[in-house]
């Protein structure tokens, strides 16, 4: 499964990069306006920090609505790098530009899906990545990683290339339950991913290895 972050901080980019399991970003409008604020950066010189640093799919969010629109600023988004890729709202003027878009090679990832039916259409227009929104639907009382299972099962069925991108993970039991779905990606913040790293066993094995060691060597 790969593992990509859902964030706009370079910092934590870098983090987790540092790693050595990091496979991709997700951004959002919300995420990078934060960083805007944070830093008075542009926009375009993050997105193309990020793109440097992972060299793997970044996820950039449009703002237009219609098809038009989302059209032309993926096609200014996509000329920031080639690992950029257009995040675009599960709309018919979305289905619409993903078409388009993904017909002049560009990558898209068809973001705020909540349904197999959404899912669906969003493969048949040829979107690169699909984003369930799990943990939305976990808080309307809704079981997010069943929407998972029942897209991967559709996907199977019928061979279709796009990828599913389990995202709004909240927890890290949320990471486990996509691993043994089967999810092909799932993207997390910072604080998730570095709470998967943890163990308390494991910080209470490392402390009685080395006081046994020092017991011995008289530290």
């Amino acid at each position: 499964m790969k593992i990509f972050i859902d964030t706009a901080n370079v910092e934590e980019i870098k983090e987790v990069a540092s790693w050595g399991i990091l496979d991709g970003v997700t951004t959002n409008p919300t995420l990078l306006a934060r960083e805007i604020k944070r830093t008075g950066r542009k926009p375009e010189d993050i997105l193309k920090e990020i793109c440097e640093i992972v060299r793997g799919p970044v996820s950039a969010e449009v703002t237009a609505l219609d098809w038009e629109g989302i059209v032309r600023e993926g096609k200014e988004l996509a000329k920031l790098s080639e690992y950029i890729t257009i995040k675009v709202p599960m709309t018919i003027d979305g289905l619409k530009a993903t078409k388009i878009l993904r017909s002049e090679g560009i990558m898209t990832n068809m973001t705020l899906v909540f349904s197999p039916n959404q899912a669906l259409l969003a493969a048949k227009a040829g979107t690169t990545f699909v984003s369930p929104f799990i943990g939305r639907l976990d808080d309307v009382g809704h079981e997010g990683m069943l929407l998972v299972e029942e897209i991967m099962e559709i996907y199977e069925n019928y061979a279709f290339e796009t990828e599913v991108i389990v995202a709004s993970v909240r927890h890290p039991m949320h990471i486990v339950e996509a691993a043994r779905i089967g999810a092909d990606i799932v993207t997390a913040p910072y604080k998730v991913l570095e709470k998967i790293s943890k163990h308390p066993l494991t910080d209470i094995g490392i402390e009685r290895f080395l006081n046994d060691w020092k017991e011995v060597m008289g530290g």
